[in-house]
């Protein structure tokens, strides 16, 4: 994963059905809906489950999901994204901690930006439960940006320059795993369709001083 992202084709192709199965009856007019405490998905994040897999390979036994969100871009909700670095965490609760600040809240959910070395030994996982066809709106990445540590937004544009772009299709059963800083974006789907993803973050140590994950 030098350029900081890595394509496993057909990781969960077994799961589709199941995974379709739990998140058919969540509602389908929100473009991101951010998950906590849904037990039958645990299942499948454990290390040793089809996609908890992936993340151990790269954080070792003691990887675990800390936050969850479906996305389902269609018609109806077809969105782009800018080019950004994702610089939060979800936790339980807010207790001050020197270096993590500020503070959000999102969908009922606590959110903090931590220390930025804190994200660079985490990972992310994109869990394709649909084809993402470059007409789709992919996932944008610009490879090698994670090693440039946080980057003010008025030098993103350069860096996304420098690096370049990758297109990361996918096709259903698929997971892209990537830096969690990496620079990424998406474009507003040409011919929108289904395109549900669930992104997972993945870390693989505690919290200081009293400040605890949220979970999956």
């Amino acid at each position: 994963m030098g350029h900081g992202a890595q394509l496993y084709r057909s990781a969960v192709s077994q799961d589709l059905s199941s995974l379709h199965a739990l998140f058919g009856s969540l509602p389908r007019e929100h473009a991101g809906i951010r998950i906590s405490g849904m037990e039958a998905l645990r299942h499948f994040l454990r290390a040793d489950g089809s996609i908890g897999l992936i993340a151990a390979g790269v954080l070792g036994s003691a990887s675990r999901p800390v936050r969850a969100i479906l996305f389902d871009k269609t018609a109806e909700t077809n969105w782009s994204l800018a080019w950004h670095q994702d610089r939060t965490i979800c936790v339980q609760k807010k207790v001050d901690v020197h270096g993590f600040g500020p503070w959000t809240m999102k969908a009922g959910m606590q959110h903090v930006a931590p220390p930025f070395h804190l994200l660079t030994r985490m990972v992310t996982l994109r869990v394709h439960l649909d084809d993402v066809p470059a007409t789709n709106a992919p996932l944008l990445i610009a490879p090698g940006s994670h090693t440039c540590g946080r980057i003010p937004v008025d030098k993103i544009e350069e860096v996304v320059k420098r690096c370049g772009t990758e297109v990361c299709i996918a096709e259903a059963g698929d997971v892209w795993l990537y830096a969690t800083p990496i620079l990424h974006a998406s474009e507003a789907a040409e011919a929108p369709t289904h395109r549900r993803v669930l992104q997972l973050d993945f870390a693989a140590e505690d919290l200081p001083n009293g400040l605890e994950w949220l979970g999956v």
